[in-house]
């Protein structure tokens, strides 16, 4: 008996330190019973946030020659899901892997790691930022933070929606563009809710046309990693058969527990959330959701 198991390709850098990017993604992916098939696209000794003088090995010539063979062999996967890359030529790369790699269908999660918290990552420029537009046009799914949602936009970044919050039509004007460049469905993810206990993932489903909203507890720390870990849960659980809506419901709450689980230990942001305390958790069945249909677009 073929047993069918969902495969993925992630193409994502891999940190020797730190709970970030591939240390993240393949747990994740695997806990949910997904065959994850990394390209890596650069070797860090840590991650990039909180650690000086890290060191950067650019795999960009090597993937190169690894999707080639991966080409030679006829691999197709059911979702390809890209996070950080090392340089502009690496957007070349993944875009050739979506046109020749991927299943009739599959997803195509582009997660466009450029910056938070106002500021570009120390790694990009404007030139990265302009390509990951390209790139982003080709994707089903992308999942910016509010920082690269607005750089992707081409929008000064919000600094007042950190103490007063984002008004709600111009937060559903941004998803809107979004997914007018490209993608079927935009998440973004950190956003202000106006209130400094809580913060939201909000989306827009362009086929159905509407928007969703999950809110959540704000936890005063900064850990690396959490986007890497928010979608790859939303992907995984997508390709599990879940909704949107339920999906990002299960990422958030995932990535809550991660947070929970570090905080309450003092421990030092910079080594990320403690996902090996709450793995498990991802094959629990789901027994409640707090989403929210924050809006549905009707024809006038």
């Amino acid at each position: 008996m073929n047993v069918c198991i969902p495969r993925v390709a992630a193409i994502h850098d891999l940190a020797g330190f730190g709970r970030t990017s591939l240390m993240v993604v393949i747990p994740v992916f695997s806990t949910l019973g997904i065959q994850v098939c990394p390209l890596p696209t650069a070797v860090l000794s840590t991650g990039t946030s909180g650690f000086a003088d890290f060191r950067f090995a650019d795999l960009t010539e090597h993937m190169a020659s690894f999707l080639e063979h991966w080409k030679e062999l006829g691999l197709r996967f059911d979702a390809i899901y890209s996070g950080f890359l090392g340089s502009s030529r690496q957007v070349e790369i993944v875009a050739d892997c979506i046109e020749h790699c991927r299943k009739p269908g599959a997803l195509v999660v582009v997660d466009p790691v450029l910056g938070d918290n106002g500021q570009l990552e120390p790694t990009m420029n404007m030139d990265m930022v302009e390509r990951m537009r390209w790139l982003t046009q080709k994707a089903t799914c992308i999942t910016p933070n509010l920082t690269e949602a607005a750089l992707l936009l081409d929008e000064p970044y919000p600094f007042q929606a950190e103490s007063r919050g984002m008004e709600d039509s111009k937060l559903r004007d941004w998803l809107y563009r979004l997914t007018d460049n490209g993608p079927e469905t935009a998440v973004i993810t950190s956003v202000p809710a106006g209130n400094k206990r809580r913060s939201a993932v909000v989306a827009y489903q362009r086929k159905c046309r509407r928007f969703w909203r999950v809110d959540c507890d704000y936890i005063p720390a900064d850990f690396p990693g959490t986007g890497d870990t928010f979608t790859s849960v939303l992907t995984g659980s997508v390709l599990q058969g879940d909704s949107l809506p339920l999906a990002m419901d299960r990422a958030v709450q995932f990535v809550s527990l991660c947070i929970r689980a570090a905080f309450g230990h003092c421990a030092p942001c910079r080594e990320g959330s403690f996902l090996e305390r709450t793995l498990g958790s991802l094959s629990a069945p789901v027994t409640n959701s707090s989403y929210a249909l924050w809006e549905e677009v009707h024809d006038e």
